[in-house]
């Protein structure tokens, strides 16, 4: 085996002897570096990597809460639409419902105020007939009398018997005029 001989630079000057003294010193320059590095340089790169891990992770969970409200949000405003639409359909029924009270209303107001009409036509009717009558009594009464006078020869002056005969003879046309209708059917 061979051994593996380091030149130094005392010896004989080599470029590439090593220097123990600067070896040393390098080691230790080293060992400072890395102990203020790590005392210094990483706590601080940790600490950065720490915020920004904790700025991210609060982003994230920022994020979540406004995903979770905003669908809260979007339920919220479903039912609420739900419910409007609800509430719509109902206002149409009763709507409805309110219309056909109100044409069935007026149907019978319509028919009761027609019955009303009716009622008091055929009542004026009936007083006009039985005013006619009347007045048809008295000219027919006076006629037949004055008729019977000339006929019969004698003056039928006395009201009493004039009208007795003018009732039985107004009695003798209403009763052809009730037989007329059941002979004709």
């Amino acid at each position: 085996m061979t051994k593996l001989l380091i030149p130094l630079a005392s010896e004989g000057g080599s470029p590439l002897a090593l220097e123990w003294p600067e070896v040393i010193a390098s080691l230790v320059f080293v060992a400072i570096l890395y102990l203020i590095i790590r005392k210094a340089v990483v706590p601080r790169f940790e600490a950065t990597y720490a915020e920004r891990t904790e700025a991210i992770q609060g982003g994230m969970e920022k994020a979540e809460k406004a995903q979770e409200a905003a669908e809260a949000a979007l339920r919220e405003y479903q039912e609420q639409l739900n419910d409007a639409r609800a509430e719509a359909a109902r206002i149409r029924e009763d709507a409805k419902t309110q219309g056909t009270q109100i044409l069935a209303e007026m149907r019978e107001q319509a028919q009761a105020e027609a019955a009303r009409i009716k009622a008091s036509a055929e009542a004026s009717l009936e007083a006009e007939r039985n005013q006619l009558m009347n007045t048809l009594r008295g000219e027919i009464g006076g006629l037949a009398t004055t008729l019977a006078s000339r006929i019969v020869g004698e003056s039928l002056s006395d009201d009493e018997r004039a009208q007795r005969t003018v009732d039985r003879f107004l009695a003798d046309l209403e009763s052809d005029d009730a037989a007329e209708p059941a002979t004709r059917s």
